[in-house]
């Protein structure tokens, strides 16, 4: 029986052991683009958020009734739909942002977190779940791209928020405008990422990846399958080769397959030959 997701850790996932940007590396274009300032991170990053909430609610209402065939343009025109709104309301109330994030409102649209969130998990969950994983991952995203501008902002202008931080210049730092440059922006996000990754492996444990199947990719390596397999030399040098330990090979694999067994036909014919 397969184990009931939790409600908790469905919601708390996207922060930081699958953080859309620092872990997943989805949504780099917009994240390196709008995060010359705190401000402009926050707003790309709550913009995000309510289209992903309500994508991923609207997504897996129409799980069930949307072809497969057809789903992905039912997705972007659903997207494409709730970014329309969200721009007619930026417009309205917040024209300073709409103007300081520009064109990546509309390409929220195409977004890879939005798209990436509705086909891997929307499309197969309920709504419950699909809402909480929107908002988990939305926060995520916000708290990521908040860093990402923060630390741009203040060391490459000396503000936070557009307010002035006291302790740079008095310190004797001096903003370094290459932080406000793409270039900075790339050393900021990989410095997040090491970080984020250094995170991870302290606070997660890694479970070993089982991705294939021994049984239907014969290639493949499984920590299970290949459990029964032990270390030996062969004749000709010291190069390993796998063979089966005879103490824990299951009886159904000791049995010859069905091309192995001759029929009476064919026992009959080989000893006519002879």
């Amino acid at each position: 029986m397969a184990k009931k997701k939790s409600s908790g850790r469905e919601l708390v996932k996207g922060i930081i052991k699958e953080n859309p940007l620092f872990v997943l590396m989805l949504g780099t274009c917009p994240a390196l683009a709008v995060t010359t300032s705190a401000a402009n991170g926050v707003g790309m990053g709550i913009a995000a958020t309510a289209v992903l909430i309500l994508s991923n609610l609207v997504i897996s209402l129409l799980r069930k009734i949307v072809p497969d065939r057809v789903r992905i343009p039912v997705y972007i025109t659903v997207i494409a739909s709730l970014v329309t709104i969200l721009q007619f309301l930026l417009e309205a109330y917040l024209p300073e942002l709409n103007s300081s994030l520009g064109i990546f409102i509309p390409l929220i649209t195409v977004n890879c977190i939005i798209l990436g969130r509705a086909e891997a998990f929307a499309r197969n969950h309920g709504p419950w779940l699909s809402v909480l994983d929107g908002i988990g991952m939305g926060i995520g995203f916000t708290i990521a791209l908040l860093f990402m501008g923060g630390l741009r902002e203040i060391l490459g202008f000396g503000t936070f928020f557009d307010m002035p931080v006291p302790w740079i210049k008095e310190g004797g730092f001096q903003p370094m405008m290459i932080f406000g440059l793409p270039a900075g922006g790339f050393a900021i996000f990989g410095l997040m990422v090491a970080i984020t990754n250094s995170l991870t492996r302290k606070f997660y444990k890694r479970q070993p990846l089982e991705t294939m199947d021994r049984v239907h990719y014969p290639g493949s390596v499984s920590p299970s399958t290949d459990a029964i397999y032990e270390e030996t030399e062969v004749q000709d040098g010291p190069r390993p080769a796998r063979t089966p330990d005879p103490g824990s090979v299951p009886e159904a694999l000791k049995k010859p397959g069905a091309l192995a067994v001759e029929t009476p036909d064919k026992k009959d014919e080989s000893e006519d030959a002879k």
